[in-house]
């Protein structure tokens, strides 16, 4: 079995009418994704803070005079809201912070010799950007999947970018999870506006080394395109599930996982794989039921009928080589023994296994984070983690017998290669 993907590139991907006719108001005329974000781009590299406080007004509906959120701005918001939310903000910081300081514990930070000459040096980046969506919505938690693991990793600045809502402001939420992070400096900037402020710099905005968190199809675009220039993590498209169960499968909690995804947006999969044909038809009937009971059932409701689906396999084994071919962003697996399955699984962002491991719990607090790969790339990519926030330097000290012995070989590859000056540039240490 194989599920298809729409493998339509980002560049192609027919945007939703509403988005087309901002656009021609915008732009003047029509654009593509692609088009716009190259214009943005521009424009904000050339213009630096008049691009952006155009875009502000035009995108963002926000008439701003400073884009910088100070420090007392920051902590009034964060006292604004309620203690309760702020708590388990707090409780999610932490697992989030202890994850990350887990496995940047077990990496040879600093310099390692590995003998006759050769080492490395691993050590953070200097500065990085992270971005957050909002506007009219907030999400918190992605400014603490993001910024979490670069201060752990030990970089010296994390900026972050979150758009305004039209009155100019970031969410309170998003200001105080910002606290909560340990962010440096935060700036009210939205779309691929952000992202060409922080690759390029500006005299508000300081140019970072890298990039990081999701975004929409503007802001992905945007990451693609300056890639080269500074660093990304990744490019983050429309998010994905696969619920892999067997008959052991509580039909309730499959159809709340799946539901759970497709109110992202029109654009999300939520997927399930199944071997037993009278769970799928209990889960489609639970979908329906759960469906009509929720707020954004228009949204769930496009998605499912667009990317979502339930399919029955022959086997569990006819499952999983699905599931590795697909690739998907999350993985749920609500089977009777899932230690046997979890080692066969080569591809996939995250695995969340059993009913106490929904793939809510990784959004917000067990402790990995959320970011992770999409349309496929779980194929060759990883889950956002400190390994994002370090680099390698290669270290070579090689002492005089290790030259001595190594010089005519070196002397004899660039003489073929051409290259007379590296020759020379051996032998006139080897002679000597």
């Amino acid at each position: 079995m194989k599920i298809e993907r729409d493998i339509k590139i980002a560049e192609e991907v027919e945007l939703p009418s509403h988005v087309k006719r901002r656009i021609r108001e915008t732009f003047g005329h029509d654009l593509t994704a692609d088009q716009v974000v190259t214009q943005i781009i521009r424009n904000v590299r050339e213009n630096g803070d008049a691009a952006l406080f155009e875009y502000s007004e035009k995108l963002d509906g926000a008439v701003i005079s400073k884009f910088e959120v100070t420090a007392e701005e920051i902590e009034a918001a964060k006292n604004s809201v309620d203690e309760a939310l702020l708590a388990s903000l707090e409780i999610a910081a932490d697992r989030i912070r202890t994850f990350h300081q887990k496995q940047i514990s077990a990496l040879p930070i600093g310099k390692t010799d590995f003998g006759e000459g050769v080492g490395q040096v691993l050590g953070p980046l200097e500065r990085v950007g992270v971005y957050a969506p909002g506007g009219k919505a907030s999400y918190p938690s992605t400014v603490l999947m993001t910024a979490i693991p670069a201060k752990v990793a030990g970089v010296d600045e994390v900026i972050l970018a979150s758009p305004p809502r039209p009155d100019g402001h970031i969410p309170s939420l998003t200001l105080a999870a910002a606290a909560i992070a340990g962010v440096d400096r935060l700036f009210a900037i939205g779309g691929a506006s952000a992202v060409a402020a922080l690759a390029f710099g500006t005299d508000s905005v300081p140019k970072v080394d890298k990039i990081c968190g999701p975004g929409n199809i503007f802001v992905m675009l945007a990451k693609k395109q300056v890639f080269g220039v500074v660093g990304v993590d990744g490019l983050q498209g429309p998010t994905e599930t696969i619920v892999l169960a067997d008959g052991s499968a509580n039909p309730v909690s499959c159809a709340a996982d799946l539901l759970a995804q497709a109110e992202h947006d029109e654009m999300a999969s939520a997927i399930m794989i199944t071997d037993s044909a009278e769970l799928g038809e209990k889960v489609s009937d639970e979908v329906a039921q759960q469906m009509a009971r929720l707020p954004r059932s228009e949204i769930v409701n496009s998605s499912m009928a667009q990317h979502g689906g339930i399919h029955v396999v022959g086997s569990m084994q006819e499952a999983i080589e699905a599931v590795n071919d697909y690739a998907p962003e999350h993985l749920c697996l609500l089977v009777e023994n899932p230690d046997e399955i979890v080692g066969k699984i080569r591809h996939s962002g995250g695995i969340f296994v059993g009913e106490s491991s929904p793939e809510v719990m990784g959004d917000y607090v067990a402790g990995p984070s959320h970011v992770m790969p999409t349309g496929g790339t779980a194929r060759f990519s990883s889950p956002l983690n400190v390994l994002d926030f370090l680099k390698v330097t290669s270290l070579v000290a090689l002492d005089e017998r290790s030259f001595n012995e190594l010089a005519p070989h070196a002397a004899a590859i660039a003489r073929a290669e051409g290259l007379t000056a590296h020759e020379q540039a051996v032998y006139k240490r080897f002679n000597k």
